[in-house]
C-alpha cells in the first residue's frame, strides 16, 4: 500500500511539474525570454515557496533530481535529439574544430580550472582536476533555442551543439579516470598511461557501438516498414539501448554511442523510415527532449539552496573566474592554430565571441557530481557545480542574445532575405487570387470584396518595392548566379526524395544523387567562386572498382563478381536517369524561377547554359546504355510502368476512403497490399544479360573449322561478363588464358609505347 501511495505521489509530481512547464513555456514566449532560465528561477521560487510554507509544495514534496535519473532517463533524450537534428554533413566540414574543442580545448580547460582552484584555495590539486573535467563540460540547450528563434547562421548552431556532444563524453570518461587516481591516492606514470589507454578506448568503443546499434535499427526497419508505431518505438529503443549497452554492458562511452547512433540513424537510416512518419518523428523527439529539459531545469532550480550558495561564495567566485579564463584560452588560443591547419575551415572573430559567452553549463555536470563517490570535497562540489550552472544560465545565458546582435549573427543570408520576402509575396497572390471564390457564391458582399482587393494590392505594392531595394542594394550577377543554381539544385533535392519515396530510386542511388546535390550547395552556400559546380561524371567510388578488381583475380567469386558488375550497371542507369529528371524538371520550371527571382537574361542564360548541358550528358548516357544493355533498359522501364499503375491506385483509394465510399478498414488493407508489391519494386535488381555463346564462337575465324565436339566444349566453358563504362577489362601487360568476345557495346584499347599512349575502340 506504501507503495502504490509513493509511486502515486511521483506521478503527481510530475504531472504538476509538466504543468508548471507549460505554462513557463507559453510564458517565456510570449516575452521572448530564455525558456531553460525561466524553468531554474521557476523551481528556485517553489523551493524558497516551501522554505515558508512546506505545504504549498504539495506533490512536489520530496523530488529530487538523482544522477541516474539524469544518465539514464534524461541524458539519452537530450543526447539523440541533439544529435538526429544535427546537420551531419556540415559536422564533418567543421570537425575538426569542434574535436578541438571538445578533447584537446576539454583537457586544457580542466587543467586551467584545476590549476586555479588549486593555486587560490585549499583544495588539493587532483581534487581540483576532478572539478575542472566536471565543469568543462558544456550545456548549449539554452543556447540553441536562442539561436533557432533568432535565425543565427547554421554553422554557428554546429559548433556550439557539436562541442557539446562530443565534451560530454569526454568530460564523464576524463572524470573517472581522475576518481580512479583519487581512489588509488596517488598519480604514477602507470596510472596516467592507463588512463591515456581508457580514454581512447572508451570514446572510440562509444562511437563504434553506436554506428552498430544504428545499423541494426536501420536494418529491423526494413523489415517492418509501413507500421509507424514500430518505427518510433524502434527509434526510442536506439537512443536507451545504445547509451545502455555502451555505458553498462560492454563499459564504453554510452553519450558517445548515442551520438553514432543517432547521426548514423539520421543520414544512412533516415530514408528507411516510412514517409508519412518522418514528420511526425520529428515532432515526437522534439517533445521528448521538451519533456527532459523541463524536468532538469525545474527540479535543478528546487534543489538549489541560497544559504549554501552564499556559504561558498569565496570558492565559487574563482570557479566562475577558472571557467571564464580556461574557456577564453581554449577558444581564441587553440582554434587559431588548427585554423592554420590544410583544408581548415576558418571560425570568424564573431563566432569565436559567441562559442565563448555560450559556453553554458548544465545536466552533464550536474550528472557528473551527483554520481560521485562519498569523499572529502563531495558536498562542496555538489554546491559549486549548481553555483556553476546557475552563474552561466543567468549571465550569458541572458545576454547572449544582445552580443548575437550586436555581432549582426542573427542577420539571414541574402538569399534566405530574398526567400522571405517572395514568400510572403507568393502567399499574397495566392489569397488575392481567392477573392473572386466568394463573389463566385453569391453571398458575399461587393464592397467588402473590393476593399480586400485593395488592402492586398497595397499589401503586394510594399513588398515588391521591398523586394526592389533589396535587389539594388545587395545583388550583383554573382549573387544571381548563386541564388539561382539554389533554387535549381533545391528543386532537384525536393524531386530525388518524392523519387525516392515512390519507389523510383534504389536507396543507394538515391544516396548518391543527393550527396551530389548536398556537395553543389555546400559550394554555392560557403564558396566564394562557383566555378567547381558541376556534376561529377564518376559515377562509381574507388572502392567500388578496387572491390571488383580484386574478386575478379577469384576464379570461384565468379557468379558473385557478375551479379556485383550487373548491379552496377543498373546503378549507372539510375544515377542518369535521376540525373535526367531532375535537370529536365529544373528546365520546365526554369523561366518561373528566373521570373520569380528577377535574374538578369546573361545570368539566367548561363546558368540554362550549365542545366541544358548537364540534361543532354544525361540523355547520350542514356542513349547508350540503351544500346549496349537493352534488357537493362527494357527491365527498368517495365518495373517503373507497374510503379505508376500502383501508385494510381493509391491515390484512386485514398480519394474513395476520402469519399466515405470505402471503408476505412478495407482501404487500409488494400494500401498495405500495394505497399508490399512497390516495396518489392524498388531496386536496380535486373535480369542478366542473354547471350548465346555458340553464336559468338563462330564469328570468330578460326573456330569455324575446329570439330563440333571440341566446339561444343569450348561453348560451354564460356562465362558471361557484363563490363559498365570504365571499368578495366585487362591491363596491358598482364598474362592469362582469357578470350575475350564482345557481344554488345564497345571496348575501348589503350596501347602504351614509347612512352605515348594510342587509343583506338572495338565494337
Amino acid at each position: 500500500m506504501e507503495s502504490g501511495l509513493h509511486i502515486a505521489h511521483l506521478v503527481a509530481g510530475i504531472i504538476v511539474l509538466l504543468l508548471i512547464a507549460a505554462a513557463t513555456l507559453a510564458f517565456t514566449e510570449r516575452l521572448r525570454f530564455p525558456f531553460t532560465v525561466a524553468l531554474v528561477l521557476v523551481g528556485m521560487a517553489l523551493a524558497e515557496l516551501a522554505g515558508t510554507w512546506p505545504q504549498a509544495l504539495g506533490p512536489l514534496e520530496g523530488l529530487e533530481i538523482s544522477s541516474g535519473l539524469i544518465l539514464y532517463v534524461f541524458l539519452p533524450t537530450l543526447v539523440f535529439e541533439s544529435a538526429f537534428h544535427l546537420d551531419a554533413r556540415q559536422l564533418r566540414r567543421d570537425l575538426v574544430p569542434v574535436l578541438v574543442l571538445a578533447i584537446p580545448g576539454l583537457l586544457v580547460s580542466t587543467f586551467i580550472i584545476g590549476g586555479i582552484m588549486a593555486l587560490a584555495t585549499p583544495v588539493a590539486f587532483p581534487a581540483a582536476l576532478l572539478l575542472g573535467a566536471i565543469l568543462s563540460a558544456t550545456d548549449p540547450v539554452a543556447v540553441i533555442a536562442l539561436f533557432k528563434r533568432l535565425g543565427a547562421p547554421r554553422r554557428l548552431t554546429v559548433l556550439v551543439e557539436g562541442e557539446s556532444l562530443f565534451n560530454d563524453a569526454t568530460s564523464i570518461v576524463l572524470a573517472r579516470v581522475l576518481v580512479g587516481i583519487l581512489v588509488a591516492g596517488a598519480v604514477s606514470t602507470q596510472s596516467l598511461f592507463n588512463g591515456v589507454v581508457d580514454f581512447v578506448v572508451v570514446f572510440i568503443g562509444g562511437l563504434v557501438v553506436g554506428w552498430l546499434m544504428a545499423l541494426l535499427t536501420g536494418y529491423l526497419l526494413t523489415l517492418v516498414e509501413g507500421d509507424p508505431s514500430i518505427e518510433i518505438t524502434l527509434t526510442t529503443i536506439l537512443a536507451y539501448t545504445s547509451f545502455l549497452v555502451a555505458e553498462e554492458l560492454l563499459h564504453v562511452s554510452g553519450v558517445m554511442a548515442t551520438v553514432a547512433a543517432a547521426l548514423t540513424f539520421s543520414g544512412w537510416g533516415w530514408i528507411r523510415v516510412t514517409p508519412a512518419v518522418r514528420a511526425y518523428l520529428e515532432h515526437f523527439w522534439e517533445y521528448m527532449a521538451f519533456i527532459a529539459t523541463a524536468l532538469i531545469f525545474l527540479m535543478v532550480g528546487l534543489t538549489v539552496e541560497l544559504s549554501s550558495l552564499v556559504e561558498a561564495m569565496p570558492l565559487l567566485v574563482w570557479v566562475i573566474a577558472g571557467m571564464l579564463l580556461s574557456r577564453l584560452a581554449v577558444v581564441f588560443g587553440l582554434m587559431p592554430l588548427v585554423e592554420r591547419m590544410p583544408g581548415a575551415q576558418p571560425v570568424g572573430l564573431g563566432y569565436k565571441a559567441v562559442i565563448y559567452w555560450g559556453g553554458l553549463r548544465g545536466a552533464i555536470a550536474l550528472a557528473i557530481v551527483l554520481s560521485l563517490p562519498p569523499f572529502e570535497y563531495s558536498d562542496i562540489f555538489t554546491t559549486l557545480v549548481i553555483g556553476a550552472v546557475l552563474f552561466t544560465l543567468l549571465v550569458p545565458g541572458l545576454t547572449i542574445d544582445r552580443l548575437v546582435h550586436r555581432l549582426q549573427l542573427d542577420r539571414p543570408s541574402l538569399a534566405d532575405r530574398f526567400a522571405r520576402v517572395e514568400g510572403n509575396l507568393l502567399a499574397k497572390r495566392r489569397a488575392q487570387s481567392r477573392i473572386p471564390e466568394l463573389m463566385a457564391g453569391g453571398l458575399f458582399s461587393g464592397s467588402i470584396a473590393q476593399q480586400l482587393q485593395l488592402n492586398s494590392d497595397r499589401e503586394m505594392l510594399t513588398i515588391r518595392e521591398e523586394l526592389a531595394q533589396l535587389r539594388r542594394a545587395e545583388l550583383n550577377a554573382n549573387e544571381e548566379r548563386r541564388l539561382l543554381f539554389l533554387r535549381g539544385f533545391a528543386e532537384e533535392q525536393a524531386l530525388f526524395i518524392d523519387m525516392f519515396n515512390k519507389g523510383h530510386l534504389s536507396e543507394s542511388a538515391y544516396l548518391r544523387l543527393r550527396q551530389q546535390v548536398a556537395l553543389n550547395l555546400d559550394t554555392v552556400r560557403f564558396q566564394d567562386t562557383l566555378d567547381s559546380i558541376e556534376f561529377s561524371e564518376q559515377r562509381r567510388s574507388t572502392l567500388d572498382r578496387l572491390r571488383v578488381r580484386l574478386l575478379g583475380r577469384f576464379s570461384a567469386l565468379g557468379s558473385y563478381l557478375e551479379r556485383l558488375r550487373i548491379h552496377q550497371v543498373a546503378m549507372d542507369y539510375e544515377m542518369a536517369w535521376g540525373r535526367y529528371q531532375s535537370c529536365g524538371r529544373v528546365l520546365e520550371r526554369f523561366d518561373e524561377l528566373v521570373e520569380t527571382e528577377s535574374i538578369s537574361p546573361a545570368v539566367a542564360s548561363e546558368v540554362r547554359d550549365q542545366y541544358v548541358g548537364w540534361y543532354d550528358g544525361a540523355r547520350t548516357q542514356l542513349d547508350q546504355m540503351a544500346e549496349q544493355f537493352p534488357e537493362f533498359v527494357s527491365d527498368m522501364q517495365e518495373r517503373l510502368g507497374q510503379r505508376l499503375i500502383l501508385l494510381a491506385e493509391v491515390e484512386a483509394i485514398d480519394e474513395q476512403l476520402e469519399r466515405g465510399t470505402l471503408p476505412a478498414g478495407i482501404a487500409e488493407s488494400l494500401e498495405h497490399e500495394m505497399a508490399r508489391n512497390l516495396r518489392a519494386l524498388r531496386g536496380h535488381e535486373v535480369k542478366r544479360l542473354k547471350v548465346e555463346p555458340s553464336e559468338l564462337l563462330r564469328k570468330v575465324p578460326f573456330l569455324r573449322e575446329i570439330p563440333q565436339a571440341e566446339f561444343a566444349g569450348l561453348a560451354a566453358r564460356m562465362r558471361s561478363l557484363t563490363v559498365a563504362e570504365g571499368d578495366r577489362i585487362i591491363t596491358q601487360g598482364e598474362t592469362g588464358y582469357s578470350l575475350y568476345l564482345i557481344a554488345r557495346g564497345v571496348v575501348r584499347v589503350i596501347r602504351e609505347e614509347e612512352g605515348a599512349s594510342r587509343a583506338s575502340s572495338q565494337p
